[in-house]
């Protein structure tokens, strides 16, 4: 029974790795994408303001 149980964790470990680490990569691309977006708002928001245009609403 003991050489199951190690069998069964040496597979399911490389399986769990890469997921965890699709996750992670994941969420620091939705994330870098979300904060990208907030500063590209901020600065069209600042140069529509220079030029004398309303600030866009929808956000």
């Amino acid at each position: 029974m003991d050489n199951w149980w190690t069998n069964a964790i040496w597979s399911l470990t490389p399986t769990v790795l890469i997921g965890l680490f699709f996750w992670m990569v994941l969420r620091l691309i939705l994330r870098a994408d979300r904060t990208e977006r907030k500063v590209f708002q901020r600065v069209e928001d600042e140069e529509r303001a220079k030029a004398g245009l309303p600030v866009r609403k929808d956000t």
